[in-house]
């Protein structure tokens, strides 16, 4: 079984259709999963939905989705909000539910050699796993788990690690990369015998008309968004990262 994993897209159609057509020209895979964070901070939203059913993408639900479908408990204000509405608006009542009625997770594989593929981690939607998190917050976390390969994006940094026998990979973003690269990242995972093989892909994708998207299509702070998005790094990976 092969499966590619996309997460992480945030209204980017570009970056997402840039690894969609990668993963075509590699010979397609088996299962699509896409694992969170599919509308917040950018322009096409619903497109970006819409393309998720319309290849019939096994998705779960991201911590910015959660935000869109439950936004008065949230805990977001201000601007945050604000874009919340813009969203909810753009993607209409269909698929606010559909993200509303999104898995926190999803499994491949018999036990023993089984895929749990996550937003953030298996235990919540929203921390971070860093590639050089400490023992105490792995244990917190993951220690309970009984999957032996544990896939996951929401931190926009690609990475594979192996902690205590398990694999942990970090999917990176499709559409809104943080590791230094501007190009679009997601990774197929293909079942052998002994464990899951990971493969990591960089896409390019038009960074400027996603950034003209930002500006014309009306959502909240805008020039906030493009910076994020032509930035695509951490400020704490400023020394490691040129």
């Amino acid at each position: 079984m092969r499966i590619a994993i996309v997460s992480d897209i945030h209204g980017n159609l570009a970056g997402l259709d840039a690894c969609l057509a990668d993963l075509q020209s590699q010979g397609g895979a088996d299962v699509i999963v896409g694992a969170g964070d599919f509308c917040m901070d950018g322009p096409k939203p619903k497109r970006v939905v819409q393309r998720l059913a319309e290849i019939g993408a096994h998705c779960l639900r991201g911590n910015t989705d959660r935000f869109i479908a439950d936004p008065e408990h949230s805990g977001l204000q201000g601007s945050e909000l604000a874009q919340v509405s813009w969203q909810r608006k753009e993607l209409g009542e269909k698929w606010v539910a559909w993200l509303s009625e999104l898995p926190f997770s999803l499994r491949f594989g018999e036990p023993g050699n089984q895929l749990l593929v996550v937003h953030a981690n298996p235990t919540t939607d929203d921390e971070h796993l860093w590639p050089d998190a400490e023992d105490e917050v792995l244990e917190r976390l993951i220690g309970n788990e009984a999957a032996q390969t544990i896939a996951f994006g929401h931190l926009h940094l690609p990475y594979v690690r192996t902690w205590r026998g398990k694999l942990l990979v970090n999917v990176a973003s499709a559409g809104l990369p943080k590791d230094g690269d501007p190009r679009a990242g997601y990774a197929t995972l293909t079942q052998r015998s002994g464990g899951w093989e990971v493969k990591h892909r960089r896409v390019g994708f038009d960074v400027k008309k996603v950034a003209t998207q930002l500006r014309d299509c009306g959502i909240p702070d805008a020039a906030e968004c493009i910076n994020t998005l032509r930035r695509h790094r951490y400020k704490r990976l400023k020394n490691i990262i040129p």
